[in-house]
C-alpha cells in the first residue's frame, strides 16, 4: 500500500495543496479542543500537566489572535453565503476569545474537509461534550441538516466519584455526518453470546412449532410480530445503537502503548467497518498516536495521516514497523520531514522542538524523553534501550556546541546509570569534543562481548546518509513508553 501517506504539517496546508477533491471515502478526526486539559498531546507530565513543549504546537493555533482574525476573515470572504452567515452569528454570540478561535480554525478546515469527501463518504468528528454542541451547529451548517446521522455517545466506564455539583462524566461525543443522503454504510450487529442471554435481555418465550423447531415471536415494526427460528434470531444478533459502550484502555490493556491519549482501536474499528469496505480511502488529519492508522491498516483500507507535530509523526512510525513491520518510503510515504541539510536547518530555526523530535526519529526505535517538570531541563531528549533494560540518553543540540556540551552528558550518563549517551548535533563536532568524547571510555556489553564507546558524537548529515549509532541490538521503543498514571478528571484521549 505505497499510496498510504502520513504528512508532516498544518493539515489546512495539507488538505489544500495535496488531498484532491472528492478521493476520502472516510473521515475521523479528533482535534484538540482550546480546554486546559484538552490539546490533543501525546504526553503529560506527571504531574498531570500538559507538556509545555507540545503545547507549542497548538498555541497560536487554538487562541484569537492574528491567525484567528485572518482566517475569520478568509471564511467570510470565501464560504459559502449559509457559513459565513453563521460564522458571524457565533462571533457576536460567542465573542472574540478562545472558543471562536477554535470555531474558526474548526470551520475552515471542515470545508476543506467536505471538499475532499467523496459524495457516498462520511464524516465522523469526536469532540468533548463541552465543545460538541457548538460544533453540532457547525456541521449542520457545512455538511447540511439533512445529512446528519448519528450524535454517537461513547460511553466507558470507570470508578464513579460523588461530585459536589454534578454528576460523574463518563461519556464522549462523536458527530456522525455524510456527503449526501446515499452514503456507503455497513450496519451491524453484535452476535449473541447464547441463548441464555437471547431470552433474558428479550423477554421472549421460546416455542416450538410441529417439528419441534424452537421460534421466537420476533418485532417487525409498526406492531407487527413475526415468526423467527430461533437459530436465525440469535444469527441477526444485537444491531448496534448509538450508544456503544467501549471502554477507555486500561494501563494494563494489550494493545496500550502507555500513552494517556491513546484512543481503543475497537472504537475506531466500528467507525471503519461500519463506514468503509476494504482498499477504501480513510483519513484523519489529526492523526496523534496513530490508532486511526493502525485499525485502517489492519483492516485492509488505505490512509491518510496527518499531524503537525514530527513526535506523532515519529510515534506512528515506530507503532507501524512494531504491529505490521512496514517502514517508510519501502511501504508507505511520509510528506513534510527534512530530507537533507538545508531542510534540516530550516527547520532548526523554525521551532527547535519539532528539530529535536525529528531528530530522535532518524535513530530507529529512539523515543523521546518526558520531562519531569514543566519547562525543566534534564539534559536528556531521548532514549534508546537495548542489552534488556539498559539504556542510552539521547541529546540533540541544533548550534553553538562546544567541548562543555560532552562533558554535561557525561554527567547526565552518570547521574542516570546509563550505558551510553548518543550526541546529535547540527553543526561538526570539534576536535576537542571528540577528544573529550573518547576520554569517557566504552560500556563493556556482557550479552554480546563487546566494547561500544560510552559517548558518541553523531552529526545530522550523519544520520542522514544512514549511520547509526553503535549499541547492542535495540528494543523497540514502542513497547516502552512509559505509563503515565493520570486521575479521571486529568485524562486526555487523543
Amino acid at each position: 500500500m505505497k499510496d498510504n501517506t502520513l504528512y508532516y504539517g498544518d493539515n489546512l496546508h495539507i488538505l489544500r495543496e495535496h488531498i484532491k477533491d472528492e478521493s476520502v471515502d472516510l473521515i475521523y478526526l479528533d482535534p484538540p479542543f482550546n480546554s486546559k486539559t484538552d490539546y490533543n498531546i501525546l504526553y503529560k507530565e506527571p504531574s498531570g500537566e500538559p507538556s509545555k513543549a507540545q503545547i507549542t504546537a497548538f498555541e497560536d493555533t487554538w487562541h484569537w489572535g492574528e491567525d484567528a482574525a485572518i482566517t475569520f476573515q478568509e471564511i467570510i470572504n470565501s464560504a459559502p453565503p449559509n457559513v459565513v452567515e453563521m460564522m458571524l452569528a457565533f462571533k457576536k454570540f460567542i465573542g472574540l476569545n478562545d472558543v471562536m478561535a477554535y470555531l474558526t480554525m474548526m470551520c475552515i478546515r471542515l470545508i476543506e474537509l467536505k471538499r475532499v469527501l467523496k459524495n457516498s463518504g462520511s464524516i465522523y468528528l469526536h469532540c468533548d461534550p463541552t465543545a460538541s454542541h457548538y460544533l453540532k451547529i457547525l456541521m449542520d451548517t457545512i455538511f447540511g441538516k439533512k445529512t446528519f446521522r448519528n450524535e454517537i455517545v461513547w460511553h466507558y466506564t470507570g470508578w464513579n466519584k460523588i461530585m459536589e455539583d454534578h454528576f460523574e462524566r463518563r461519556h464522549d461525543i462523536i458527530l456522525f455526518y455524510t456527503k449526501s443522503d446515499k452514503p456507503s454504510f455497513n450496519s451491524y450487529a453484535i452476535p449473541w453470546k447464547d441463548k441464555a442471554e437471547y431470552v433474558k435481555v428479550r423477554k421472549q418465550k421460546i416455542r416450538t412449532d410441529e417439528i419441534g423447531k424452537e421460534y421466537v415471536l420476533s418485532d417487525k415494526g409498526s406492531g407487527k410480530r413475526v415468526e423467527r427460528y430461533l437459530e436465525d434470531a440469535l444469527l441477526y444478533g444485537k444491531p448496534v445503537d448509538d450508544v456503544w459502550e467501549i471502554d477507555k484502555l486500561t494501563s494494563s490493556a494489550k494493545e496500550r502503548l502507555g500513552y494517556p491519549t491513546q484512543k481503543p482501536e475497537a472504537l475506531l474499528e466500528r467507525i471503519i467497518n461500519a463506514s468503509s469496505v476494504e482498499g477504501d480511502v480513510v483519513l484523519d488529519p489529526f492523526c496523534g498516536c496513530g490508532t486511526t492508522i493502525a485499525v485502517s491498516q489492519r483492516l485492509k483500507r488505505n490512509w491518510i495521516g496527518i499531524d503537525v507535530t514530527h513526535l506523532a509523526i515519529n510515534l506512528i512510525k515506530l507503532r507501524m514497523n512494531d504491529m505490521f513491520n512496514i517502514k517508510p518510503k519501502n511501504d508507505y510515504m511520509v510528506i513534510g520531514e527534512p530530507e537533507d541539510i538545508d531542510g534540516a536547518m530550516e527547520l532548526a530555526s523554525q521551532n527547535r522542538y519539532q528539530f529535536q523530535w525529528w531528530s530522535i526519529s532518524l535513530i530507529e526505535h529512539a523515543r523521546p524523553h518526558q520531562e519531569k517538570k514543566k519547562g525543566s531541563d534534564t539534559g536528556i531528549d531521548g532514549y534508546l534501550y537495548f542489552d534488556g533494560d539498559k539504556k542510552a540518553i539521547i541529546q540533540v543540540k541544533s548550534g553553538g556546541v562546544s567541548v562543555k556540551d560532552i562533558r554535561d552528558l557525561g554527567h547526565v550518563i552518570d547521574r542516570e546509570g546509563a550505558e551510553i549517551g548518543i550526541f546529535i548535533t547540527l553543526e561538526e563536532p570539534t576536535s576537542p569534543m571528540k577528544k573529550e568524547a573518547l576520554q569517557k571510555g566504552f560500556y563493556k556489553s556482557e550479552l554480546y562481548k563487546k566494547d561500544y564507546l560510552k559517548i558518541q558524537i553523531l552529526t545530522t548529515k550523519d544520520l542522514l546518509n544512514g549511520k547509526k549509532p553503535d549499541t547492542p541490538p535495540i528494543v523497540s521503543s514502542y513497547k516502552k513508553a512509559p505509563v503515565v498514571n493520570l486521575t479521571d478528571n486529568a485524562e486526555l484521549d487523543l
